[in-house]
């Protein structure tokens, strides 16, 4: 796509996961990825990926996720119509199957009607899920943090899988992706996208080789125009390095990564955070952490490659250049 010679063999993939510019998918962020963000992640040659939650309409309006996957569904339409030699990538909705999500099964019914071709599913494998996301063609990734969770999910019906390795931004595993990749694909051959402070090309370079199809980025598209995050978010993503970030259960009973910062002003020390009790985890009204902590704000361990707040186009151009290039001089060595 773009200008680029892309030669990777990706024929063993589902349909919807080939073809793409680089192999990386946009993480959906809570909150921050909207219509805006997946179009540009898509335009620019990534899967762009929302979770469903994050189309929040008041009693009595008509279903905004409907609105949400028409306008991307047309917007991306238009796109390939005009640009037929470089075609927009596939996108992706989140669906949050905990059992407190009051909205899955009405949700899952809008992602079945406009034939959603890729499926991410967090927090609990679900055989019904997989089966509708089927019904309609779609890829279901479903992200785990380590191996039996992983197995879990396939065996619910999950045709690839998201490993969140220590590092990554918001709900994160605490194992080295080493060691996490290494043993899924012990006995798993499908699709598997690595998430953990995959903020370079270099770092997408080193989770291919490391036997993950994919990246899985997030906390880097934060600090990009199309994001809706509050802008001193942004600046605080671009300010901050790896040890600026802080693992803890407090905000949402699971463990996550969180910017120190956003703790501090909230009055709280982030050295001394007390953990949460898991049964606190509630997603009924449509919001994965309760209001009191909606100014704690998420992120990985990758944001000390983040210098600035980009259109998300100029975020993937970057890491696609360094992606490459990292390629061709392992390659020279090699040969050498």
């Amino acid at each position: 796509m773009k200008d680029m010679a892309w030669t990777r063999d990706d024929s063993h993939l589902p349909g919807a996961l080939r073809g793409l510019r680089i192999p990386l998918i946009g993480s959906p962020l809570f909150i921050i990825s909207g219509p805006e963000l997946v179009i540009a992640q898509c335009k620019a040659g990534i899967v762009g990926a929302f979770p469903a939650l994050n189309a929040r309409e008041s009693d009595g309006e008509p279903p905004l996720l409907d609105a949400w996957l028409t306008r991307i569904k047309e917007e991306l339409d238009r796109h390939n119509q005009e640009n037929p030699d470089n075609p927009a990538a596939p996108y992706a909705v989140n669906q949050i199957v905990h059992r407190s999500n009051g909205r899955l099964e009405r949700d899952i019914e809008i992602c079945v009607k406009h034939e959603v071709p890729i499926w991410i599913t967090s927090l609990g494998a679900r055989i019904e899920v997989n089966e509708a996301a089927h019904s309609c063609g779609g890829v279901v990734l479903h992200d785990i943090i380590n191996n039996t969770f992983a197995k879990k999910a396939v065996s619910k019906g999950a045709d690839g899988l998201v490993a969140v390795a220590a590092g990554a931004g918001g709900h994160a595993g605490a194992q080295s992706p080493f060691a996490l990749v290494r043993e899924i694909r012990e006995w798993f051959d499908g699709p598997i996208a690595l998430s953990g402070a995959i903020a370079t090309g270099e770092a997408l370079l080193a989770a291919r080789a490391l036997g993950a199809d994919f990246g899985y980025t997030g906390s880097p598209f934060i600090a990009t125009e199309e994001a809706n995050a509050d802008p001193e978010y942004k600046q605080m993503i671009v300010d901050s390095e790896a040890e600026d970030i802080v693992y803890s259960s407090l905000f949402t009973g699971v463990w996550g990564n969180y910017l120190k910062g956003s703790v501090e002003q909230a009055g709280m020390d982030p050295d001394n955070l007390p953990t949460a009790d898991p049964s606190s985890m509630n997603f009924s009204g449509g919001s994965s952490k309760p209001k009191a902590w909606k100014t704690i704000w998420g992120s990985g361990q990758g944001i000390g490659a983040v210098h600035d707040v980009t259109p998300a186009a100029a975020l993937v151009d970057r890491m696609a250049d360094e992606y490459l290039a990292a390629g061709a001089r392992l390659a020279s060595e090699f040969a050498g």
